[in-house]
């Protein structure tokens, strides 16, 4: 006779919340410390388990960041934010949506990205994270690129590939954490300067002051077009 497997409800609740834990107590860690001064032990006595346990029930410590990368890639959103990037039909709304969209992703990661940041160099695993955020989140752009040079909403001879490179310029990974980390802005006058400055190079009726009077597009002379 074939013994039967018992599956209990309450045992594999209580297994993802001793998960759930020990992947926050390692994200909360690595970012404050960095990714390679954070022990095993250390994030298994913050999650208050053994290190068995943390072995166990993540793994490594390279497994325990794949997964807190899983995690905020699913915390993101970013397809619902593309929806509502596209919904915008003149230039003012989908810069501002851009703005906005990418200021609550990365405030909200800002540990994440943090963790990334610390890790590069000491793990593949953060190499490989880092190449895969920095390709989707350009993706990303690239789209509302594509719609704002469908919607002809962009100066004439701007090609898509250059509005795409503007909006990673104006609100990728670096815009954003060199104001708010490297100059301590906060992330409101961070949003506002950085969809102004979007706007002020993707708008066909801005032109940028030439210093020397002669009142020439400076965007078009430093190659924009």
């Amino acid at each position: 006779m074939t013994p039967r497997t018992y599956h209990s409800p309450r045992r594999r609740e209580d297994a993802a919340g001793t998960r759930r834990d020990i992947v926050d107590a390692a994200r909360r860690l690595f970012a404050a410390q960095g990714y390679a001064r954070v022990p095993v032990a250390e994030i298994a006595a913050a999650a208050g388990v053994s290190v068995k346990t943390v072995y166990a029930s993540v793994g490594n410590k390279a497994e325990i960041l794949t997964e807190i990368i899983s995690v905020s890639i699913q915390e993101s959103d970013a397809a619902a934010s593309l929806e509502r990037v596209r919904a915008r039909r003149d230039l003012p709304g989908v810069v501002a949506e851009l703005a906005s969209a990418t200021r609550q992703a990365n405030e909200g990661l800002q540990d994440a990205v943090d963790i990334i940041y610390s890790a590069l160099g000491a793990h593949e695993v953060a190499e490989k994270a880092w190449r895969d955020s920095t390709t989707a989140y350009r993706a990303a752009l690239q789209e509302a690129a594509d719609h704002l040079i469908a919607l002809g909403l962009t100066r004439d001879g701007l090609s898509a590939a250059k509005v795409g490179d503007v909006l990673w310029l104006s609100f990728g990974f670096g815009a954003w954490r060199t104001l708010v980390r490297d100059c301590g802005w906060s992330w409101e006058a961070a949003e506002e300067w950085l969809r102004e400055q979007a706007y002020a190079v993707l708008d066909v009726s801005r032109a940028v002051p030439d210093p020397a009077g002669a009142g020439r597009d400076s965007r078009r002379d430093a190659g924009f077009r």
